[in-house]
């Protein structure tokens, strides 16, 4: 049985502190914990990126590997702390809650400031499902090229277009992005954290049995060795672009504030009791800690195993080749985790969108296509909202995004500027500015000097990153083929 009823944007009752049903702000009580929180958070952070840490750690060595990778989590930790101090304004516990990233820079920073926030934040979100769907379909052409390998001998080709695996990604997400909102997601987080811990312990533990097996590779404090491994030039290169995936591997502030509290069609995540902030400070700490954790590990054991040799994917790039059903296993889990993470990015932008087009046309037939929805008893799965606008809009984006994706194999070079220009300032520099003007910390005294140093030191590596990801486009042109994906 379904009927139909309307959105309506910016409706609001009065509601009471003690009203069972809805929040301060009139909207419904959100329900989400810290525990739900981390688990958004680990599932924007900790990505398949995790298994290229080995071959950061081989450009960078002993010492500086660890160092940045320690370093990171602490700057990402105290931003993000900053940030989630400011999600209501102008006091963080009673103050008027804001819903979206640029949102919260507005009130605190003013609207251009606001614009320049929401650009950074949605390109980064567009670019980031692109490369999901690259890398996913990377590890699962990596299940059919294990068992070529185990049939065939490591020293067969099997090499597989990626094609045909980008379009069953595709279709995947054409079906989950139907989900209405960024608060129905922590099922998917959840299992999306669960695959993440899974491939990451797998890459671990093929690494201690490497080691355990008598493998004792070339190390060095310095990491790859200039004359030996590579010129000079190359390892600067790689250097500054080990240091920039790293830095980039700690960033989800795109998601963040849409993390703690989400808006679309009144349903919100972080619940007001206790305050959010300091649920999501825990959440951060938490989600940060453990992410920090299998970096290390995976990160530190994988150079161990490899040396400076050690392949840009522990289980894509073959680093292991037996037991291949343990490697199949282990990209099934990173395919899963980056289909639950890829939502997790783009639903906030889908949100952005639906409310654009549902608050900007006047009052007219169009009006009702963009609101209206048609309620659908489900059995055994309660009440389901359909939108004939979110349907056709969210499938055109998806397509889009897969036909890039299979257009422009080399995107991940494109992915990883995006990611070195929007990291300073979504995670460090509107953070620090918010807590200054929040604050009223005056101008060259001691907290302003130190915060200044800190985003300035963080945009040199953001622009010392964008620099090395640039080279690596233009090398990556010498053989580019669009259309012609193949692992």
């Amino acid at each position: 049985m379904a009927s139909v009823v309307e959105r309506r944007p910016g409706f609001s009752i009065e509601a009471t502190e003690n009203d069972p049903l809805f929040d301060d702000d009139g909207r419904p009580r959100r329900t989400g914990t810290w525990l739900t929180a981390s688990a958004h958070i680990i599932t924007a952070v900790i990505g398949s990126g995790v298994l290229s840490l080995p071959w950061c750690n081989a450009q960078l060595g002993w010492i500086a590997g660890p160092m940045a990778l320690v370093l990171f989590s602490v700057v990402t930790t105290y931003s993000s702390s900053l940030l989630a101090n400011c999600y209501r304004y102008p006091d963080r516990v009673t103050g008027t809650r804001n819903y979206i990233y640029s949102a919260v820079v507005k009130v605190h920073l003013g609207g251009t400031q606001s614009i320049f926030c929401g650009i950074a934040q949605y390109l980064n979100m567009v670019g980031t499902t692109i490369g999901y769907t690259i890398t996913a379909s990377i590890s699962m052409v990596a299940i059919k090229r294990s068992h070529c390998f185990h049939s065939q001998g490591h020293k067969a080709g099997c090499h597989t277009s990626n094609n045909m695996f980008m379009i069953i990604f595709g279709v995947i997400q054409i079906v989950l992005s139907q989900i209405p909102s960024f608060a129905k997601l922590d099922g998917l987080s959840i299992v999306a954290a669960v695959m993440s811990f899974s491939y990451s312990l797998i890459g671990i533990g093929l690494a201690i049995a490497k080691i355990a097996g008598g493998n004792h590779p070339r190390t060095s404090i310095t990491g790859t060795s200039i004359g030996v491994d590579l010129t000079s030039s190359e390892k600067g290169w790689k250097a500054l672009q080990a240091i920039g995936d790293i830095a980039f591997a700690y960033s989800f502030s795109a998601v963040l504030v849409e993390i703690q509290a989400r808006h679309k069609q009144l349903d919100d995540t972080l619940r007001s009791h206790p305050p959010e902030y300091r649920a999501m400070k825990k959440a951060i700490n938490v989600g940060v800690s453990i992410t920090t954790l299998f970096y290390l590990s995976c990160g530190v054991l994988g150079y161990a195993a490899f040396g400076n040799l050690a392949p840009g994917n522990l289980l894509t790039g073959f680093g292991f080749y037996e037991p291949f059903w343990l490697i199949d296993i282990g990209n099934l889990c990173i395919a899963i985790h980056l289909i639950c993470a890829y939502q997790v990015f783009c639903q906030p932008f889908y949100d952005f969108v639906e409310k654009c087009c549902s608050d900007g046309w006047p009052k007219s037939a169009l009006t009702a296509f963009f609101t209206k929805e048609r309620l659908i008893n489900i059995p055994f799965g309660g009440v389901y909202k359909f939108s004939f606008f979110r349907l056709i809009w969210r499938t055109t984006y998806v397509v889009i995004i897969t036909l890039i994706a299979m257009i422009f194999p080399l995107f991940n070079d494109v992915l990883a500027l995006i990611g070195a220009i929007s990291f300073w300032p979504l995670t460090v520099h509107f953070p620090i500015e918010m807590h200054i003007s929040k604050n009223k910390i005056g101008r060259f005294s001691m907290p302003w000097v130190g915060l200044r140093v800190l985003s300035g030191f963080c945009f040199l590596v953001s622009l010392a990153a964008s620099i090395a990801s640039i080279q690596g486009l233009v090398q990556s042109l010498d053989h580019y083929k669009p259309l012609h994906s193949v692992s």
